[in-house]
């Protein structure tokens, strides 16, 4: 559940449930609810709001704008009526100038199916006529099947019981999409394995801040500094208009291989990249230059971060000329840059990286 923003109205931005995918975006900043714009912000870039809108998705479920939801539980215990297995609890910690006030209360979602259909008051009374006399912060559901809330302006916890007859069993909260999108079963081919340039397409790709096989600066590490590395590369055959950059860690053990940490195309052409690219869908310096989703859902550089007891993995920085521009969508993912790329790769050439978690990290 997303706490909206101020400064749109009593009635606008309404608190979202969103239902969050790997690779999706849902507006924010730029676009919020079902694609309203916040006229407070423009995406850099030169990205237009229509554009940014066409690749998010909706929210779920709508609620009063400012109520201000802080905690939400899943009900996966056996106490309350069978009908509430499933569903959620979020604390709505209340407005601080909506006219009238709104929140200060727990509401619930209810499922159908694994799906949201519905939120609703569930425990009310904190707002009366003469003001708010508590606010619900926290939740939980506890060992017991109760709930349990917090009401963080007179440091008190509720506990919320049935003495009803129990529901038999418990069950699960609803499918967890995320937790299926990165179980660590699906292996596929490194990008400059699946794209296969011509014959006499080669590049050569170095960088000044390591050598290929060799380890790379911790600074360009989720551990430290999580910058870009730069990049600088032979020039493509005659015909090349544009250049993509894949980095990718064909190593992990707990996430689908190869990660991605890092996908760029129409990089003009030049043949270098400077250090520290931000994490942003389109770039004016190098002008046209687009950046998609890494495996960790984040626009741009995503920095190596192999676990603890890992042997050193390999990020295989991956540079492709093409024929052309690429058109994909603001947060493409490597499938769908791949599938634009099929068939167009005029030469390609890797620098291999090797880096091990520190033992000491900056960043743990």
């Amino acid at each position: 559940m997303d706490h909206g923003i101020d400064w749109l109205g009593d009635n606008s931005q309404p608190e979202e449930l969103n239902h969050i995918e790997k690779g999706k975006r849902y507006g924010w900043p730029y676009i919020y609810a079902d694609g309203q714009v916040n006229p407070h912000l423009d995406p850099p870039g030169g990205v237009e709001k229509s554009d940014w809108a066409k690749s998010s998705k909706p929210m779920a479920l709508g609620y009063t704008a400012h109520a201000a939801p802080m905690q939400l539980s899943f009900y996966n215990a056996s106490q309350f009526p069978a009908e509430f297995r499933g569903d959620a609890f979020i604390s709505m910690h209340g407005s601080w100038n909506r006219r009238p006030a709104s929140g200060y209360e727990v509401v619930r979602i209810r499922f159908r199916q694994g799906s949201p259909v519905a939120i609703e008051p569930f425990i009310t009374g904190f707002l009366t006529d003469r003001g708010e006399s508590g606010r619900p912060f926290g939740n939980a559901v506890a060992k017991d099947g109760s709930l349990l809330f917090t009401d963080d302006r007179n440091g008190v916890i509720y506990r919320v019981s049935y003495a009803g007859a129990s529901a038999e069993q418990g069950a699960a909260a609803p499918a967890l999409t995320m937790s299926r999108q990165t179980e660590p079963k699906a292996t596929s081919p490194l990008a400059i394995e699946s794209l296969k340039a011509q014959p006499t397409g080669k590049l050569t790709v170095t960088s000044p801040a390591f050598q290929n096989g060799a380890a790379m600066p911790v600074i360009y590490s989720s551990y430290d500094q999580n910058v870009s590395p730069p990049l600088s590369w032979t020039a493509g055959p005659e015909g090349t208009k544009t250049y993509a950059v894949v980095m990718e860690d064909p190593d992990a053990k707990t996430m689908p291989t190869p990660v991605v940490h890092w996908l760029v195309w129409n990089i003009p052409s030049i043949n270098s990249l400077r250090e520290g690219l931000p994490g942003i869908d389109r770039m004016d310096d190098p002008k046209g230059l687009r950046q998609g989703v890494n495996s960790m859902g984040i626009t741009g550089y995503k920095g190596p971060r192999p676990p603890a007891g890992d042997p050193a993995h390999h990020y295989h920085v991956e540079v492709f000329a093409f024929e052309r521009e690429l058109d994909l969508p603001l947060g493409a993912s490597r499938e769908d840059f791949l599938r634009a790329a099929q068939g167009h790769v005029l030469a390609s050439g890797e620098l291999i990286g090797v880096f091990a978690r520190p033992d000491r990290p900056a960043k743990p």
